[in-house]
């Protein structure tokens, strides 16, 4: 699974399509982009050329500060005011700021990138930049650099990684908020954003385990099936090909997550390799670098996957072909619990696999060896603990090496022992807590060593039961 086009669509309701956002000579700081710098801070935010000077100095990069921006146009009540500039130059600072703050935040909190300034010259062209997809690219790239060892911070729009959590898992963590309407609010404004001044490691290592533990029948693959107009899935959300931010580009693959769409999902094609690849251990030392056709990206209804690629519908959405769970499993991480640390977790559908095995296993075996039990002893206190354990198995509320409920000897030749012994095979002996009923009735093994027959009902009573003395 992985945020789609169309999530940052229905999340943030803002623009996936339109022109790239970037800025050329802005990827490195050199004297001629300080200069350039200067020069726009200046023009674009109407502030005298040596505070846009002073200003750059103390960054000592292609930033200003969030506190500057923020004190420059929204003093404290009761400051000293001051001439601002012409409106214009109020809503540049103001989307600069907003920007910087949300769909592009850096890991500082307390930067703005100058070449968004650039962009923000004309602002009537402002609503024409696919910004939707140059922030699912950024936070692609800080997603990326987040997984290596020694990173501890993350940047890019963490609300809308959230967001598209609370639309697919069902953690328990959301509170609903009851002002939400469809269609007229951004899907991301239906939960209430929650606070925690303190990292709580417990719980976000049970929310961890949860996530590795889910069954694909317990996802919400695809929770805009109801809000798309007429059904059909926006087809810049089947877009396959690369999208950018400034000097940031990631590949986009929707053929990797076909059931996000509510299609059935087969093992994709190869994904881009990139031309320069460095991924160190810091987050200074993560580099990819992809080509980018501005030509491809502009004709992107070109590029749309075909509807042989995307498969049939899904009668349910977490279908995919027989081969594609042993390809993903080869290729990809399927749990997120770091086995090192934390407790071991296997993949979630093979451990429940085995486990609902494994316990259907034990109730059988439980209720096989009650059956196995003369009538004199099959009494209702046994019948009952039987029922017991074969409840509390396929509860999966026991689950241990051994069953948990003792039984009397059968039968079938054996002497009751005290304590757990080695399982055999269906119908074979199994220990038993040794009890006066069962001492009473075990029987020698047999001499010859050959396959023993059964005996039931009236034919064990008449060879095998004692009357008791009296």
């Amino acid at each position: 699974m992985s945020i789609s086009l169309e999530d940052v669509s229905f999340l943030l309701k803002i623009p996936v399509t339109g022109k790239v956002v970037e800025v050329d000579n802005f990827a490195r700081y050199t004297e001629e982009s300080r200069s350039d710098a200067i020069k726009m801070v200046s023009n674009l935010l109407g502030v005298s050329a040596e505070e846009a000077e002073e200003e750059v100095n103390i960054t000592k990069g292609l930033t200003m500060r969030k506190h500057w921006l923020k004190s420059r146009w929204c003093p404290k009540a009761g400051s000293i005011p001051r001439n601002y500039p012409p409106v214009e130059c109020t809503a540049r600072a103001y989307l600069l700021y907003l920007l910087s703050c949300t769909l592009f935040a850096d890991k500082s909190g307390s930067r703005v990138s100058i070449a968004l300034l650039k962009l923000l010259e004309d602002l009537d062209d402002v609503g024409n930049y696919a910004w939707g997809a140059a922030a699912l690219a950024y936070l692609y790239r800080h997603l990326g650099s987040a997984t290596r060892v020694l990173v501890s911070q993350i940047a890019g729009y963490l609300t809308l990684l959230e967001g598209w959590v609370y639309d697919h898992f069902k953690l328990g963590l959301t509170t609903p908020n009851a002002k939400y309407v469809d269609y007229v609010h951004p899907r991301v404004s239906r939960w209430i954003q929650k606070h925690e001044t303190v990292a709580n490691v417990d719980k976000l290592g049970a929310i961890r385990r949860t996530l590795d533990r889910l069954r694909p029948s317990e996802v919400t693959w695809d929770p805009y099936v109801n809000l798309r107009e007429n059904g059909v899935v926006q087809a810049m959300a089947f877009y396959s090909g690369k999208i950018k931010y400034m000097d940031v580009v990631e590949p986009y693959h929707p053929e990797r997550i076909l059931r996000q769409f509510s299609h059935v999902q087969s093992i994709p094609d190869p994904p881009y390799r990139p031309l320069e690849a460095h991924r160190g251990p810091f987050a200074n030392k993560y580099s990819v670098k992809y080509g980018f056709e501005h030509d491809y990206w502009e004709r992107w209804r070109n590029h749309v996957l075909a509807a042989e690629v995307r498969g049939e519908k899904a009668v349910f959405e977490f279908l995919a072909t027989p081969d594609y769970l042993h390809w993903f499993v080869k290729v990809s991480h399927p749990v997120i619990t770091n086995p090192v640390f934390e407790d071991r977790v296997m993949v979630a559908s093979t451990i429940a696999d085995n486990e609902i095995l494994e316990r259907n296993r034990r109730a059988l075996d439980a209720a096989l060896r009650w059956m196995d039990l003369p009538p004199e002893m099959s009494t209702f206190d046994s019948a009952r603990t039987t029922l017991t354990d074969m409840v509390n198995l396929l509860s999966g509320r026991t689950l241990s090496p051994t069953p948990t409920s003792s039984f009397p000897a059968t039968a079938t030749g054996t002497t009751a022992t005290t304590g757990p012994t080695e399982p055999g095979p269906r119908h074979s002996h199994h220990g038993s807590t040794s009890t006066p009923s069962a001492q009473a009735t075990s029987q020698p093994a047999a001499t010859d060593g050959g396959p023993q027959k059964r005996m039931h009902g009236k034919e064990y009573r008449r060879k095998n039961v004692k009357k008791p003395k009296q």
